[in-house]
């Protein structure tokens, strides 16, 4: 069976060299790509043949690609590559790889019309004055020949080895057995299903409570399913780091059944975290990794595949043994790993590497996304983008001579803006086609001055660029799953009111719809994945896919949960509520001793309920989160709770220790949670709840509920999870508001909770 690979992921492998320069210069967009290369074509003579499908085989190598254009007439096949500025700044390492890729078409073509020589030109194409700069040279079809053999060669004992390695772990995946005596409570129903949508391409969303060890119920069916479906590559998706240890942890202990188990497993981390050199520039004349870089590529990414466990310590070694950076390391071992464990944003940002990737190399790929509730909000952030006049005006001050036109045009539709405006914050029903078009006329500017300039330039322009053309993306795709809107406020030293511009998502699916029809099959898993509606409604999942509740592993004799139903933390009754509270916490301390969580709906209320606890109860331990806590104080805090210490944690709903803790046993034996979790009511969440309620009463959708009630009730459910970690735990939760004995309210709860009533 032969190794199927493009002619430009062949190229790529085999012709790049030298230096690694992240050095920023404007390259095309792929829309002026597109019409550059039509441009081109237009040009030509009639017979000329372009997209030309070019195919041929080497011992072991199918290599296969479209050349971008051929000239009967002439006998001249062209590579169009597209740029802006000098031509004479194309780096010589990228011109190398445009004449192999030229050369490895030249010799498919000649090997397909039996000719003995070819003439190759790489055109490149200045996509601002639409000028041609072609570089035409005669070919022998022996001489191209020979080129393409020797990219083959240099190929093919990779393509081997990757098709060795494929055959090794596949037999051992079909060999591979769960790593316990046996499954717990619901772990095996979850594998089921998981392995089942494997088989079948589905997407699946699994609500599984904390304590059945979803990562190894998820991660085990997955690998199954690899051989008979013939799968790429599972990316396991996170929202936090402690998901991405406890990913990489049960994929060690599945390893551990055979020693050196052919599965190639990475973890792949930001890049701000990888950086071995955060003063430098990622250039060869700054950054001594960034140097010879691709030389000492193929060297440090043979051991890297070698070493088949690549968390990132081991990526780190290996890239500093072979003098390279790190993370552009992590970035082309996605390309060859059969397990990358990592951040959403790395496969459903705009720009996401691993999606990226999947498309390019037509992969079949399955996707694992944990805490799969988080993945809403996330992906609202990923499609925002927001400006500020402030910093513009500080930018505009400082900003080249030659920029000084285009700027003014953006500061003066800029004002004209919020001018009318009365109040501070407005949401408007349109974008100013005015504004956008004297911003897009400003990145054009730009993007010609660092062109001509591409070094020298203050980072203030570079973000403000950068942010600028994020909101001009947006701003074409802008509809009803998104909204504008402007925040006026005074300038620094009492200057004149300016405002903040925001392109603010509230429904993500229309960006990742088409990030899950890429995947084979996808199973997101939650302890909070209710209702499956609107997780599919604002994800944008396909429309056969499957929600199931998987059986808990706890018996409802472990949590008592009591609502306090005489009790409202309504805002308008919160003064009221703070002594019934600090006394029911008191009162159930003394009845338990041991270490409690008590859940607030912001920092305010917190400080609230915290004085009035220490005034009442001084005898009491308490600790609280504050805010802006870094990870040495988050990790103060969650120390407090050992096995043998007693006392009352104030913390905020939905905040860093309302969900992925573990304080098992006698580490936390209660939790306090008052309000229901509810958002704010705010211009913005009241204009998502009526949009809302627009794009999606027709499939049962409720814009209040999908604005407030269940990411409210998400929080709360998320928090009590804290309480009982494992099957030997037992606990108690209170909650706090006469709201949670409403029968829709409860409808949310867990199915295995049984909810009784209290007064205070």
């Amino acid at each position: 069976m032969s190794y199927r690979v493009a002619v430009r992921a062949l190229c790529e492998f085999t012709a790049k060299e030298g230096d690694l320069d992240l050095r920023f210069t404007p390259a095309p967009t792929a829309q002026e790509g597109i019409a550059g290369h039509q441009t081109v074509v237009s040009r030509r003579g009639e017979g000329y043949l372009s997209e030309l499908a070019l195919a041929g085989s080497y011992p072991g190598l199918l290599v296969t690609g479209r050349a971008d254009g051929y000239d009967p007439a002439q006998n001249l096949l062209e590579e169009i590559k597209t740029h802006r500025g000098d031509v004479s700044r194309i780096p010589d390492n990228h011109r190398s790889l445009h004449w192999a890729q030229a050369k490895v078409y030249g010799w498919l073509l000649c090997a397909e019309l039996a000719l003995e020589e070819i003439d190759l030109a790489v055109v490149y194409f200045n996509v601002i004055s639409q000028k041609e700069t072609p570089y035409r040279e005669t070919f022998k079809a022996d001489d191209l020949r020979r080129f393409f053999a020797l990219q083959c060669d240099r190929f093919i004992a990779w393509a081997r080895q990757e098709t060795q390695h494929r055959g090794e772990r596949d037999a051992c995946l079909q060999e591979l057995r769960f790593p316990h005596a046996s499954f717990r409570a619901g772990q095996r129903q979850l594998a089921k299903a998981v392995f089942r949508a494997a088989r079948d391409g589905e997407t699946i969303m699994a609500q599984a409570t904390t304590g059945i060890g979803k990562t190894l119920g998820t991660l085990f069916p997955q690998l199954k399913a690899f051989p008979e479906q013939q799968l790429d590559r599972l990316f396991f998706l996170t929202a936090k780091t402690p998901g991405r240890q406890l990913a990489l942890e049960a994929l060690a202990t599945l390893r551990s059944q055979q020693n050196d188990m052919p599965l190639r497993v990475l973890e792949h981390t930001a890049r701000d975290k990888a950086c071995e050199h955060p003063d430098k520039a990622c250039h060869g004349e700054s950054c001594p990794l960034a140097e010879g870089f691709y030389d000492r590529l193929p060297a440090a990414r043979l051991a890297a595949v070698n070493a088949r466990w690549l968390d990132q310590s081991s990526v780190r070694n290996i890239a500093l043994e072979h003098n390279i950076c790190p993370y552009y390391l992590s970035q082309e071992l996605c390309r060859w790993s059969d397990v990358v464990v990592g951040d959403y944003n790395y496969y459903f940002d705009m720009t996401a590497l691993l999606y990226g990737l999947t498309v390019l190399n037509d992969w079949r790929v399955t996707l694992l996304v944990d805490e799969a509730h988080n993945l809403i909000d996330r992906a609202r952030g990923m499609y925002t983008a927001e400006l500020d006049q402030q910093v513009f005006n500080v930018l505009r001050r400082s900003a080249p001579k030659s920029l000084k036109s285009s700027l003014d045009r953006v500061a003066r539709h800029w004002n004209a803006l919020h001018r009318d405006q009365t109040d501070d914050y407005q949401i408007y029903p349109t974008i100013a086609d005015l504004f956008i078009a004297s911003l897009q006329k400003a990145v054009s500017a730009i993007t010609d001055h660092l062109t001509e300039q591409p070094t020298g330039n203050e980072a203030a322009l570079l973000r403000f660029y950068f942010d600028a053309m994020l909101f001009c993306r947006l701003a074409e795709a802008y509809g009803p799953h998104s909204l504008f809107d402007i925040t006026r406020h005074e300038g620094f030293g009492g200057q004149r009111t300016l405002s903040t511009l925001c392109l603010r998502n509230m429904v993500p699916a229309p960006f990742l719809k088409q990030r899950f029809a890429s995947a084979h099959s996808t199973t997101l898993f939650s302890a909070t994945l209710s209702p499956a509606q609107y997780y599919a409604d604002l994800l944008g999942l396909p429309e056969q896919s499957r929600w199931l509740e998987v059986e808990s592993p706890f018996k409802p004799t472990q949590l008592r949960v009591s609502v306090i139903r005489n009790l409202s933390t309504r805002y308008q009754h919160r003064t009221a509520s703070l002594q019934p509270i600090a006394d029911l916490i008191a009162q159930q301390f003394a009845q338990q001793p041991g270490n409690y969580l008590a859940f607030f709906s912001s920092y305010a209320y917190l400080q609230q309920a915290l004085e009035r606890f220490q005034q009442s109860y001084p005898a009491i331990p308490i600790w609280a989160q504050s805010r802006s806590m870094n990870e040495g104080e988050r990790s103060a805090f969650l120390a407090r709770f050992t096995e043998h210490s007693q006392g009352i944690g104030f913390a905020v709903l939905g905040g860093a220790f309302g969900e992925g803790i573990d304080l098992p046993g006698s580490r936390l034996i209660g939790a306090f949670i008052a309000t229901l979790g509810l958002p704010q009511i705010n211009p913005v969440n009241e204009e998502m709840k009526e949009r809302l309620q627009t794009m999606f009463a027709d499939q049962g959708g409720n814009g209040y509920d999908y604005a407030y009630l269940y990411p409210g009730l998400q929080k709360v459910v998320q928090a009590a999870g804290r309480v009982i970690r494992t099957t030997q735990d037992n606990g108690v939760v209170y909650l706090l508001d006469d709201r949670f004995g409403q029968r829709s309210v409860r409808a949310l709860l867990p199915t295995w909770w049984e909810v009784g009533s209290e007064r205070v």
